[in-house]
């Protein structure tokens, strides 16, 4: 049996983690934003959580927000992994080197596993959440934070007209993200109770189209697809897609606008004592005696 397809190269996504490590800091905005906002969340869900991990934790975001906040007397022991080596190093605290396609916990054993910015990176989304839930105790939370499908919608407009134009032919530049509208449903399907999904939508301004190049190298963000890997982004298309960019997407001040689109999850390890949907045919009163309106039959039409 087959598995996922491979969509990213990890080996290249870690590499590019490395270099990227050193000026990380500089293009961290995305996130801080998103990690500021899962400790949001935790801040208002009222239990403590002893073990925790944080997949993918970068520069450690996720960390200084919840060190600064009202939330952090709930987290005992965090645990702050990484694809990549660089990402860890220098900072205190447990650190563990882990791909987020293989996680390393023992089943039911993590309290809290949060993510911000990595597992869209991952070949088999559904199948990385999957280990997250069964390394959660029961009642477990996951809070989780992946790029959505409207991220960078302008890039991908330039260099595919640019590549239409030279070279006769499009493929893709920029990775693939979940459908905002699919996400709670990625959730269920891994085996989470109370799935829930939120959207935060972000408009970046930048000079240039060569300075939004550099923020996305600085946060090790740049493309990593196995299809087009062999096809290098060539001089004359990108000029060319800097000025699609500048004609179609710059501001009245020639300012240019990108959009990132950050998608936050929530989810819990089933357990008997959450919420359960009522079965069919239990209600005990029906909708029409609760709406006081007359029921009709399926043929009856209205006002008869």
């Amino acid at each position: 049996m087959s598995g996922p397809p491979r969509l990213f190269d990890r080996d290249l996504h870690r590499r590019r983690l490395d270099r990227a490590a050193r000026r990380y800091a500089a293009a961290s905005f995305l996130k801080r934003r998103a990690a500021e906002d899962l400790v949001q969340r935790l801040e208002v869900v009222k239990r403590d959580f002893p073990v925790a991990v944080d997949l993918g934790s970068r520069d450690g975001a996720f960390a200084a927000a919840l060190a600064a906040s009202d939330a952090a007397g709930k987290v005992g022991v965090l645990v702050q992994t990484d694809l990549s080596e660089a990402m860890l190093a220098g900072r205190a605290g447990p650190r563990l080197v882990a791909d987020e396609e293989r996680l390393p916990f023992a089943p039911e054993s993590l309290d809290l596993v949060v993510s911000s910015l990595a597992l869209h990176w991952t070949n088999d989304f559904v199948g990385a959440l999957i280990q997250i839930r069964e390394t959660l105790k029961p009642d477990g939370l996951f809070l989780g934070a992946i790029l959505g499908g409207a991220t960078l919608i302008e890039l991908r407009a330039a260099l595919m007209t640019a590549e239409l134009e030279l070279l006769g032919g499009s493929g893709p530049r920029v990775s693939p993200f979940a459908d905002a509208y699919d996400a709670a449903g990625l959730l269920q399907r891994a085996g989470f109770a109370l799935p829930v999904a939120d959207v935060d939508r972000v408009t970046v301004r930048y000079d240039h189209i060569f300075a939004l190049m550099a923020d996305l190298r600085a946060m090790g963000e740049t493309s990593t697809l196995v299809e087009g890997a062999g096809r290098p982004l060539r001089r004359p298309v990108l000029t060319r897609a800097a000025e699609v960019y500048a004609d179609k997407f710059a501001e009245p001040d020639g300012r240019l606008v990108a959009t990132f689109e950050i998608l936050t999850l929530t989810g819990w390890a089933p357990h008997a004592s959450q919420q359960q949907p009522l079965r069919p045919g239990s209600a005990k009163m029906r909708l029409a005696d609760a709406l006081h309106v007359r029921e009709r039959s399926a043929g009856e039409k209205a006002g008869g």
